[in-house]
């Protein structure tokens, strides 16, 4: 079993993570107790789910490779379905989709063989081909443009940006001997989210200008900064425990990850205000759907990959 095999590292991230999320809950219930806020239950409701996420997540990366990839591969599955759910698709445009669902297994198919070199253009270019010439067989070209555009971009920002972090798990292990391929998924998707809430609790204490206020009024530069440089600095102590950086990469990559998790969670947000809808789904108490709990990712993990495949692997096409 892979389990056997898990680096101690990476077991002692993901009790210090469990560490954290206690401390956050008996913070709640105190709160609860004591100021009696307005926002207690929502603060529970979340509390509650990330213990889900979490749990879900470590039982995800500590069972055997196919497991993990299946796991990422239905995460990707029910991003890509809430984007579709949100777009008004075309009735002739149906049998399509059946092709774009298809490529979700493809995809994570070339993960799990260390396929890079299709992993890399099977969406970018097979899909962006092949889905059109369905598409025209369908028989109408009233909103054609449209629909072909909307669905190859959902595929890209759902499928194929998320594959990335699957494709963490088919790094080779030798390259990072601190918490192996394991290692680099979690780094990824720990700085995602400590990137998440530290732009949401500098951005509430401090206020001040907004970035975007026409897309995501809540985001402040007073929570962009905020949120790159707690991101750094827990770059900075993380990385040597989970990736093989060293040296200016330790400070750069958090700066990296914040970044460009910033990007994607305002690309989605423009996203959701053109739909009219405040979140992807209700799937999730507290946290909206998938895709909003994901969206940060759909640009940290292809950037993080690329990062990585540059500069710990020299660019080397892996397969």
């Amino acid at each position: 079993m892979w389990f056997e095999n898990i680096p101690s590292n990476v077991f002692t991230t993901v009790i210090a993570i469990y560490a954290v999320l206690f401390a956050a809950t008996i913070s709640v219930i105190l709160k609860g107790v004591f100021f009696k806020a307005d926002d207690h239950e929502e603060l529970v409701r979340r509390v509650k789910s990330w213990w889900l996420i979490i749990t879900l997540f470590s039982f995800a990366v500590f069972l055997d490779r196919p497991a993990a990839i299946i796991f990422l591969g239905f995460v990707s599955f029910l991003a890509f379905k809430e984007f579709i759910s949100l777009v008004p698709t075309r009735r002739i445009d149906r049998p399509v989709l059946f092709y774009a669902y298809l490529t979700i297994p493809l995809q994570f198919f070339w993960v799990y063989e260390y396929w890079y070199g299709v992993f890399i253009v099977f969406i970018p270019v097979w899909s962006f081909l092949i889905l059109p010439v369905r598409t025209l067989f369908a028989g109408s070209t009233d909103g054609f443009l449209r629909a072909t555009g909307t669905l190859h971009w959902g595929l890209m920002l759902t499928v194929f940006s998320l594959s990335h972090a699957a494709y963490m798990l088919s790094l080779p292990k030798f390259n990072n001997p601190a918490a192996g391929s394991v290692g680099l998924l979690m780094f990824l998707v720990i700085l995602t989210q400590v990137n998440d809430v530290a732009q949401y609790i500098w951005g509430r204490s401090l206020g001040g200008p907004k970035i975007v206020p026409k897309v995501s009024p809540g985001k402040t530069w007073a929570g962009f900064l905020g949120g790159v440089a707690t991101t750094a600095v827990a770059g900075y102590f993380i990385a040597p425990y989970l990736t093989p950086f060293e040296g200016i990469h330790v400070y750069v990559v958090g700066v990296v990850i914040a970044i460009s998790g910033f990007l994607g969670d305002i690309t989605v947000s423009a996203f959701k205000r053109d739909m009219g809808v405040k979140n992807s789904s209700n799937l999730i108490p507290g946290h909206g759907g998938i895709l909003d709990r994901v969206d940060s990712m759909t640009y940290s993990a292809p950037v993080f990959f690329h990062y990585v495949f540059y500069f710990c692997y020299g660019g080397h096409i892996l397969s």
